[in-house]
């Protein structure tokens, strides 16, 4: 028996995080943990994550459209579309659109990470946007750490 799933395009689960959409099209129910896959549209200029590490997972980025700021262990690279980002396990880092331009990425972690991503959205569905300390909390308790 073989379990597969095909999504038309703009179905999957959709969140709200930090003004960015994400939709996930791979959530660790569906690869046994493996992997998580999102497409996340980042507004210019948007808010970015706190820098942070991730001491056991993987996470990749392809730029599908726009431009993108990547900030790996203090060193900023810029990313137009079609430009991939690995980022494996023990690099700081952290992302967002660039400041004039927006931009629509694939991103995968590895382990699979979506829990993390439904706790973050509830967050930011408050009537404030959570301070920076309550998000480095929930990154803690994901795994993450604060670079």
């Amino acid at each position: 028996m073989s379990d597969y799933s095909v999504l038309p395009a703009g179905a999957g689960e959709r969140l709200n995080v930090r003004g960015s959409t994400l939709l996930f099209k791979a959530v660790a129910a569906t690869t046994g943990d493996a992997f998580s896959l999102h497409e996340r549209h980042v507004p210019a200029g948007g808010r970015r994550p706190p820098p942070h590490v991730h001491p056991d997972r993987v996470e990749a980025f392809w730029v599908l459209e726009g431009e993108a700021e990547f900030e790996l262990d203090g060193v900023v690279n810029r990313a137009g579309a079609g430009s991939f980002v690995l980022v494996p396990g023990g690099v700081a880092h952290t992302f967002g659109a660039s400041a004039d331009v927006a931009a629509r990425i694939l991103v995968l972690h590895a382990p699979a990470l979506d829990d993390y991503f439904r706790e973050l959205a509830e967050l930011w569905a408050r009537e404030t946007p959570p301070e920076r300390e309550i998000e480095l909390d929930l990154m803690r308790r994901h795994g993450m750490r604060p670079a």
